[in-house]
C-alpha cells in the first residue's frame, strides 16, 4: 500500500523559514519524479516545485524561485521542501505528489501570517 505522510507545516511569521517533509513507501521511489503543490484558500491547486529522479533535475513555479528549494534523499524514501523568506501569499495547504499512478499525500498546513 502506497503512502504520503507529510509533516512540518506549521506557522511562521513572514521572512521566517519552514522545512516540509514527505516520507514514501509503498513504491519504487527513487524511480519517480516527486513534486510538491499548495493549494491556498479559495484557490486551485498549483505546483510548486518538482524533482527528477536519476539525475536531480528541478524545476519550479515563478513565485517561489530563489526562496524554496526541492530535494530528496532516496535512501529515505523522503523528499524535502526548504522554504525561505516565506510571505503570507505563500499561506497554503501544501501537498507532496508522486505522480498519477501513487498519488498525493494528505498534505499539510502552512500559514504565513504575524
Amino acid at each position: 500500500q502506497v503512502h504520503l505522510v507529510e509533516s512540518g507545516g506549521g506557522l511562521v511569521q513572514p521572512g521566517g523559514s519552514l522545512r516540509l517533509s514527505c516520507a514514501a513507501s509503498g513504491f519504487a521511489f527513487s524511480s519517480y519524479v516527486m513534486s510538491w503543490y499548495r493549494q491556498p484558500p479559495g484557490k486551485e491547486r498549483e505546483l510548486v516545485a518538482s524533482i527528477t529522479s536519476t539525475t536531480g533535475s528541478r524545476n519550479y513555479a515563478d513565485s517561489v524561485k530563489g526562496r524554496f528549494t526541492i530535494s530528496r534523499d532516496d535512501a529515505k524514501n523522503t523528499v524535502y521542501l526548504q522554504m525561505n523568506s516565506l510571505k503570507p501569499e505563500d499561506t497554503a495547504v501544501y501537498y507532496c505528489y508522486a505522480g498519477r499512478r501513487w498519488g498525493w499525500g494528505q498534505g499539510t498546513q502552512v500559514t504565513v501570517s504575524s
